[in-house]
């Protein structure tokens, strides 16, 4: 694959060697600045190599030594510089032939990491590929600029292996249709797979339908991007669908105001779109209402910030029914909000996710304020709000916070969830058997226990007492066992109970000893300790996930 973009090699080869590997950082670096006459020089040098010595025509050789700065850089790194560039250069060149097919790929406007992969294998003398020189001499010769090939061989490597004779038919024949050459010129740079095999109808089919809605060619080519490939086949399936939802003129208009409907990515963010919408049983009517109100955004975008604002009513726990309401009436609100992240809507709007998904519901206008670049308002305390921040004043009162206010302030931040549910959590544990005070002194030692809700706790001492066989009374020294996930205490208990079966561990291992300590401890204090140990942890933690 060559060598001379990569200047950390030591004692690199001027050719390709078969089966040689690149890795080629897929970033944008600036090539440093030759000096002027060193450039000039090296260029000349290079020139006079690839054209008297390489018989490369003069046109091509003279944009291969003007246009492959990375190249030509790296080239004059190896060099050992004795009295001038050029001769010295010349002389290198005379005993360390290199493969012309980097200058050349990067002349026609691709980067190092873009040609790369590109290189032809076991070759390195543009001669030797002569069906790809040829061709590309036929794209040249039609009128397509010499770094927009670059991109063109990037995109449909298909056509500069075509047959000798066969390109030039392929192009006489879109134009024998009426396409002019500017128009044929800006497809083949942008969509060049019009090119390979026959005649492309879909292409052509979708130019009939815009043409016919009064949309030229010059149109069409004010709306295509040369970085981008077009699939002809989807957009016609755009139009097909859209002339199914919408009247002529309609149509005519959503088009000329959203040409990025059809062109962007080919048309698949509308069908996106369209699917995304569908699955939440949006009707088509009101999906084509949509489309008319359509926003001055890009498409790709407008599905962007859709999913997004899915995402963040699914994470808020909003009810599927309810964020399906909010999908189909606010389509058009929620393509146009590129909203925060949702932890920190929480944080900033200073409310809990409850009230949050009540208040997006009776007011889903707010949405619009909550975007990426405003200055977030918090949300005034309800009654609800200045209830709950009293029922958790008297609990941690109730707890013994109420002697020093820094610990009070502190325990306020500590303790998440509103101040009955706090209650109601506290309660279960002292339900399932345990002295209030011994609850309370466990609470104390780790608030953390508490931050998840009534039913998480009660299958956790389920899984301690019946599952585990342990004692209630194991919480009062390790209340940070309701912390620990079941998948975490089932694996760890698991191992331990076989590694004890194959007396690889002590019968009377504490709790907390089995279950806190970190995965790389456990493996290497317990685990490590029989042969087959690694393999059961493994087994086990597979059965579990599977379980899960």
């Amino acid at each position: 694959m060559g060598s001379f973009h990569l200047s950390q090699r030591q004692n690199p080869r001027f050719y390709r060697s078969k089966g040689s590997a690149v890795a080629v950082k897929r970033e944008v670096l600036e090539v440093p600045k030759i000096p002027r006459a060193t450039l000039k020089e090296a260029q000349a040098a290079l020139l006079e190599y690839l054209h008297w010595t390489r018989s490369i025509p003069f046109m091509d050789a003279e944009n291969m030594s003007k246009n492959s700065p990375h190249f030509l850089r790296n080239l004059l790194e190896k060099v050992n510089i004795v009295k001038d560039v050029r001769s010295s250069m010349a002389r290198f060149l005379r005993y360390h032939p290199i493969n012309e097919f980097e200058p050349f790929f990067e002349s026609l406007g691709l980067k190092p990491w873009e040609y790369t992969p590109l290189l032809p294998r076991n070759l390195m003398f543009l001669s030797d590929d002569s069906l790809f020189f040829e061709n590309y001499r036929v794209l040249c010769q039609f009128g397509i600029e010499r770094n927009k090939i670059g991109r063109i061989y990037k995109k449909a490597i298909q056509v500069f292996q075509l047959e000798s004779g066969a390109l030039p038919l392929k192009l006489q024949a879109y134009q024998e249709l009426g396409l002019s050459h500017s128009f044929m010129v800006k497809i083949i740079v942008c969509s060049p797979c019009v090119l390979i095999g026959d005649v492309d109808m879909k292409f052509i089919k979708v130019l009939e339908i815009l043409r016919s809605m009064g949309f030229d060619h010059a149109w069409i080519q004010e709306h295509l991007a040369d970085q981008d490939s077009y699939n002809w086949g989807l957009i016609l399936r755009v139009l097909n669908i859209f002339s199914e939802m919408f009247c002529s003129n309609e149509l005519v208009r959503l088009i000329s105001q959203h040409p990025g409907l059809l062109f962007e990515g080919s048309g698949y963010a509308t069908f996106s779109l369209i699917g995304f919408l569908l699955k939440f049983g949006h009707p088509i009517d009101q999906i084509s209402s949509m489309f008319l109100q359509f926003p001055k955004i890009q498409v790709q975008q407008f599905v962007s910030n859709l999913i997004k604002c899915f995402v963040f009513f699914h994470e808020i726990e909003m009810e599927v029914d309810e964020i399906a309401k909010l999908v189909c009436s606010y389509t058009v609100l929620l393509g146009s909000c590129r909203l925060k992240k949702t932890n920190s809507l929480l944080s900033n709007l200073n409310v809990g996710k409850k009230r949050l998904c009540k208040y997006i519901q009776e007011n889903p206008q707010e949405l619009s304020k909550w975007v990426i670049g405003l200055r977030i308002v918090p949300l005034p305390d309800s009654g609800e709000d200045i209830e709950s921040k009293r029922l958790k004043m008297k609990f941690l009162l109730d707890l013994g916070y109420g002697e020093n206010p820094n610990m009070m302030n502190k325990a306020f931040k500590v303790f998440r969830g509103r101040g009955g549910e706090l209650q109601e959590r506290f309660d279960s544990i002292v339900n399932a058997g345990l002295d209030k005070a011994d609850v309370s002194e466990m609470v104390t030692v780790s608030p953390q226990i508490l931050n998840q809700s009534k039913t998480v706790i009660q299958s956790k001492i389920d899984i301690l007492v019946n599952e585990l066989g342990y004692p209630l009374s194991s919480l009062i020294s390790f209340p940070s066992f309701l912390s620990y996930t079941t998948q975490r205490v089932r694996l760890r208990m698991a191992m331990y109970n076989w590694l004890k079966d194959h007396k690889k561990a002590e019968p009377d291992l504490a709790l907390s000893t089995i279950v806190a300590c970190s995965d790389k401890i456990f493996l290497n204090q317990y685990v490590n300790h029989h042969p087959s140990g690694p393999r059961v942890w493994q087994d086990l933690k597979a059965e579990l996930s599977m379980d899960k």
